[in-house]
């Protein structure tokens, strides 16, 4: 009698990335973990094998913006986006993060104190 998978418990950060549609490749996720700016629950992450669980706060540092998402679930492959969407949250609540260097204008015309 064959048993069914189990399913872990964790996940590799750059399988997770790569799973998440946050790397078009699980190589230049690697990549960009080795980069070393990248935080789990504001940790830096150091190596690609990094374990990912549930409940954990990752800080990812894209092109224009940072995001923080919350890990809800895994996932079990590298489906559609709606899919991936769905093993995490934001939790910068559509807020825009400088990165350093960069200026972000204020809303509402309060002046900068």
């Amino acid at each position: 009698m064959r048993q069914a998978p189990q399913q872990t418990a964790s996940i590799r950060i750059d399988r997770l990335l790569w799973f998440l549609r946050f790397s078009k490749s699980r190589s230049l996720a690697q990549k960009w973990v080795a980069a070393g700016h990248i935080r789990r629950n504001g940790a830096r992450v150091e190596r690609q094998d990094q374990p990912i669980a549930p409940g954990d706060v990752l800080t990812l540092p894209l092109k224009n913006k940072v995001v923080v998402i919350e890990i809800l679930s895994l996932p079990d492959r590298r489906g559609p986006p709606e899919e991936a969407r769905a093993c995490y949250r934001g939790l910068d609540a559509g807020k825009t993060m400088a990165i350093a260097g960069e200026k972000i204008e204020q809303s509402e015309g309060k002046p900068h104190s």
